[in-house]
């Protein structure tokens, strides 16, 4: 295999998911709207993701809260642990790990429904029969992954706020009211949209890689398990490039709270 084409293969790739990501937006303006697809596909994303992202909420603001607490510590500022944590929570962990979730759970089963319809060859009836795919199965289910991964996200926001509350008092010996105080100094509003806007961004991306694998899987049963392996791994490769792009923007526009 030539360098060119192992160069213009990713490339081609992500061209064509760039392309199909261009179609749903499109197709979301079409009617007639698939109300009943939608709140099937919520309810299901939902049932299969929330449990297993409170129980991850709870270690991820007990780590993030025990790491700041140690390291503010060491530098006299243990009034500033309750901001340091809650900053983490809703900036990088809540959407973080609810895309995490939303991409190994919702987004495998999607791409896992799509891929059994593209093998049983019901995609190609539906596009004989004046269907489009797109607009019927594939629009409902992203904006469905959207809507669930803005309420997990507040969901794994609250969870971790709490489990560093208390890890800080119990293990750490802080006080409640200065944990409370705290992150109402450097916290402020725009840090609660940016990782509500993060969250439905990588529902978005988690949705669209599922749905793009799914439909493109071919070689029978086989071709199906690869494509949901596919699309887990390229859709957590996307999420972190752009939690990357959307946290220097933040950080760039938004200027930082005054003490």
């Amino acid at each position: 295999m030539s360098a060119v084409t192992v160069l213009t293969t990713p490339l081609a790739i992500f061209g064509r998911l760039f392309a199909f990501g261009a179609d749903v937006v499109v197709g979301v303006f079409r009617r007639p709207f698939q109300l009943r697809e939608f709140i099937q596909q919520a309810w299901f994303i939902a049932s299969v993701t929330i449990i297993p992202t409170a129980l991850v909420a709870i270690p991820f603001g007990a780590v993030i809260a025990l790491q700041a607490g140690s390291l503010i510590q060491q530098f006299g500022a243990q009034s500033f642990t309750g901001s340091a944590a809650v900053l983490a929570v809703v900036r990088e962990a809540g959407p973080i790990a609810t895309a995490l979730l939303v991409a190994g759970a919702g987004g495998s089963a999607i791409a896992a429904d799509l891929g059994a319809r593209k093998i049983r060859e019901e995609l190609d009836a539906m596009m004989v029969l004046g269907i489009d795919p797109i607009q019927r199965l594939v629009v409902p289910r992203v904006l469905a992954c959207m809507l669930v991964a803005v309420f997990l996200n507040g969901l794994v926001s609250v969870v971790g706020v709490l489990g560093g509350y208390f890890f800080n008092v119990i293990l750490q010996g802080g006080t409640p009211g200065a944990y409370l105080a705290s992150f109402t100094a450097l916290a402020q509003l725009p840090d609660l949209w940016q990782g509500m806007a993060k969250a439905l961004v990588f529902g978005f991306i988690a949705a669209i890689v599922a749905s793009y694998k799914g439909m493109h899987a071919d070689g029978g049963p086989r071709g199906v398990g690869q494509a949901v392996n596919e699309s887990v791994v390229i859709t957590f490769l996307l999420l972190f490039l752009a939690n990357f792009v959307m946290s220097a923007l933040y950080i760039q526009l938004v200027p930082a709270k005054a003490l």
